[in-house]
């Protein structure tokens, strides 16, 4: 069922159906304003078949001990996903173990109408024709096409005039309409407003929640005390956004004489509204994005002078940085960059890489985007970034075809990016070979938009055609019967899609590595929360910064625990200790719970022919459970139908359940895979060995080798016994290297650190020196006097 107006005053009940779960949670929410307290979303749970959220529970916001507040109250509701696609509700628990809060009717879900003879004037917002305001009719009850009430002051006071408040469960129909609200609200209190955080859902990426601040909120300007006063809305499933949090205090003086100089912050935001909702007239709406192929282009007069001067300072300190510059008659168009790090990183975890170009969904100030990868510890690490002068195909053409150039011509086996014509087009061209995978979140949002029209039922068969197809058969026979039961045939959007469903389907992405980034999802953003729609041009760079350094510290420490820790084995398998000493921690858990979960597995042989056989691996208990898992006893080669280690690299509990069955008590060495490992950051000579191109390996050898020498730098200068030791390891290692002709290279390399190594030592010990001699001519002086 839908919630509507009457429902507000039902009670929950075990059976009760709903459309869809947030319909249940804005029932909820309902339910628990007209009984005095508010509710948070808790667990959800998803389908071990394909992921999918199959129940969801609501509780009291009181639930839990993580903050003083709580009290650990035990009331929730739980809706369960029904075969038919409804949501039902299967579990209530009504009493709570606290107080209810009885000013919650001070304030309901819904504006009602009181009665007045009074008439209340318009609150004056400074809006704009195109922004909606908010207004008070005739009786005093809000209008129709508003949500907010404004509360007046109480007689006595200035008659008539409105005064603005705040309160847990004002609504809103827009964020727009939400930052009117507090920004009249801060001109009647006296300060003014900024926009702050904003926060985006992990299955679609849409914007979830925001926060409107007091300008004075943080540090980054002198002016800026750390005031803590905010609002924060939260988006419900009817598209409404309400007040969920809010704080009132300031830690500074409050200005009373706001209204003459307080409309610019605000112009400013419903500017940006007005202009992008002006732009969506005459811009190109392709694939349902809003493409502009003509940006105003300020990055040669603007960002070119600040990028530039960091550019030649980071090339100083760091050999392998690099950076390229597109110009077109003259003016400088984009721009990319990648340093050291990131051009050694992309020669071990480049075979998965995501291109980010989310600034285009978000606005962003910066047509900012970057290439991103997935480590040994299954972290994401940064391979490059750049500023596009626009979305054409020839940028993009332009983009790869330099990260390419960066990055040793080292071709990615899969790439995760923007459903995207002339994204599309430049990838087939750059990357021919590299498996284009479409963004997930985007899918789901254009999904809701072109689907939510269609029934329910509609909408359960797609879902279980697209995300539940095992076989390539299954997959166009369930399709067929879709669009010929529900007419949409002619359906555009779908038709577009299926011609495009090796890019999206899971069925066809399932044979392709992308380093174990779930198909339903994908990596947070790496800049995030350093970087977004906001940063201006004064402060990328510093953030840009503190951004690397988070995600490279984060991965040190990553380092540091798989070297020194030591996960818990949970069985007697020479197979599980054998993957600890080398997975990571974080890649060995993933092996662990493969592990675990296989021993509730059954297998049996079907067919047997030569040295090949197939064996069925079922669920205990689960007949619909099951897979094909083929084995080659002549060299012990292993494959399931499920595809996990093609697409993540790690067996799957299907073939270790063989392996156990025919008495294999370690894996072969070809299914752990190095990326995998600890040591996989400095590559082996085995990966060197293997490599198809010479080219390719020899890049690899380079940035290996220059990571290394980089580090003994780095250790060997902190004292004169750590150098000593570091110098005559590395001067070992250069005479060695003089035996074999073909590698005289790399001893360039090595004796141009030793070098760099000493002179570091030298200077030490000069102003060492030099110190001592200061303090003795002082200590002289005084003994003569």
């Amino acid at each position: 069922m839908g919630v509507g107006e009457e429902e507000f005053e039902q009670e929950p009940y075990v059976g009760l159906e709903f459309d869809t779960s947030d319909d249940a949670r804005i029932f909820y929410s309902n339910y628990a304003s007209q009984v005095g307290f508010r509710i948070r979303s808790g667990q959800l749970y998803r389908s071990r078949v394909d992921g999918s959220v199959c129940n969801r529970r609501f509780v009291c916001w009181k639930e839990g001990f993580q903050i003083n507040s709580r009290t650990g109250c035990p009331a929730f509701i739980r809706v369960k996903r029904s075969d038919s696609g409804k949501w039902v509700l299967d579990q209530f628990a009504k009493d709570h173990n606290h107080d209810i809060d009885a000013c919650e009717e001070n304030h309901p879900v819904n504006s009602r109408c009181k009665s007045s003879a009074t008439t209340a004037k318009v609150v004056d917002l400074c809006c704009k024709p195109r922004i909606k305001q908010l207004d008070v009719v005739d009786n005093g009850c809000s209008s129709s096409s508003s949500i907010v009430s404004a509360k007046r002051i109480k007689p006595g006071a200035n008659e008539g005039q409105v005064k603005i408040e705040l309160y847990v469960g004002l609504k809103f129909d827009s964020a727009n309409e939400a930052y009117q609200y507090y920004d009249a609200y801060a001109g009647n209190v006296g300060f003014r407003v900024r926009i702050g955080q904003l926060f985006r859902s992990k299955n679609d990426g849409s914007i979830t929640s925001r926060r409107f601040v007091c300008s004075k909120e943080g540090f980054q300007h002198p002016s800026r005390v750390g005031c803590g006063a905010f609002m924060r809305i939260k988006r419900h499933g009817n598209g409404r956004w309400i007040v969920d949090r809010y704080q009132l205090e300031h830690n500074h003086e409050l200005e009373m004489q706001m209204k003459a100089n307080r409309g610019s912050a605000s112009r400013k935001f419903l500017d940006e509204i007005n202009e992008t909702s002006e732009k969506l007239d005459i811009a190109k709406k392709h694939n349902g994005s809003l493409i502009k192929k003509h940006r105003a282009n300020n990055i040669g007069s603007d960002w070119y002078t600040v990028l530039h001067n960091y550019f030649q300072n980071r090339q100083a300190e760091d050999v392998g940085f690099f950076y390229a510059v597109e110009v077109q008659m003259g003016c400088c168009r984009s721009l990319f960059w990648a340093d050291g790090r990131s051009r050694f990183s992309c020669s071990q975890f480049g075979d998965a890489i995501i291109f980010d170009t989310s600034y285009k969904q978000n606005n962003y100030v910066v047509p900012f985007a970057t290439f991103v990868g997935v480590n040994h510890h299954k972290q994401p690490v940064l391979l490059g970034c750049a500023l596009l002068a626009d979305e054409s195909k020839e940028s993009f053409i332009w983009l790869f075809e330099t990260w390419l150039r960066a990055m040793s011509g080292c071709h990615p086996k899969s790439i995760i990016a923007d459903h995207d014509d002339s994204i599309l087009q430049a990838i087939a061209q750059v990357f021919p070979s590299s498996h284009h995978r479409f963004s997930m979140w985007q899918i789901k949002t254009k999904e809701r938009e072109h689907l939510s029209p269609l029934s329910s039922d509609c909408k359960y068969e797609y879902e279980k055609c697209v995300y539940q197809s095992h076989t390539v058969g299954e997959f166009d026979a369930a399709w067929d019967a879709l669009l010929s039961k529900y007419g949409l045939r002619e359906n555009a959007w779908l038709k577009e899609m299926y011609e495009k469903h090796e890019n999206w389907v899971p069925l066809y992405l399932r044979g392709t590595f992308f380093a174990g980034i779930p198909i339903d999802g994908s990596l947070d953003a790496f800049f995030d929360p350093y970087l977004n729609s906001q940063t201006s041009l004064e402060e990328f760079v510093v953030r840009y910064e503190q951004g690397l350094e988070q995600r490279r510290g984060n991965e040190r420490k990553e380092d540091y625990n798989s070297f020194n820790l030591q996960a818990f084995l949970q069985t007697n398998e020479p197979m599980e200790e054998q993957c600890r000493r080398l997975y990571t921690l974080s890649v060995f858990k993933v092996f662990q719970r493969e592990l675990l979960q296989s021993y509730s597995y059954l297998g049996a042989k079907i067919h047997q022919q030569g040295a090949i056989s197939r064996y069925l691996i079922r669920k205990c208990g689960n007949e619909n459970e099951k897979h094909i898992v083929t084995f080659c006893s002549s060299n012990l080669d292993v494959s399931c139908g499920c595809q996990m280690f093609e697409s993540e690299g790690v067996l799957c509990r299907h073939a270790l359940r063989l392996f156990q069955i025919l008495d294999i008590r370690e894996l072969p060495s070809r299914y752990i895979l190095h990326r995998w490992t600890r040591s996989a950051e400095y590559g082996t000579v085995r990966d060197f060995e293997s490599e198809g191109s010479s080219h390719e390996s020899k890049a690899k050898m380079v940035w290996s080798l220059r990571e290394i020498a980089a580090k003994y730098i780095e250790f060997g200068a902190t004292s004169f016994e750590k150098y000593k030791l570091a110098y005559e390891i590395m001067h070992e290692g250069g005479r060695k290297l003089c035996w074999q002709r073909p590698m005289s290279e790399y001893v360039l390399i090595v004796g141009s650190l030793s070098m760099r190594l000493f002179k570091s030592i030298v200077v030490k010990q000069k102003q060492e020196k030099e110190n001592r001699t200061t303090v003795a001519r002082v200590l002289c002086g005084k003994v003569t006097n």
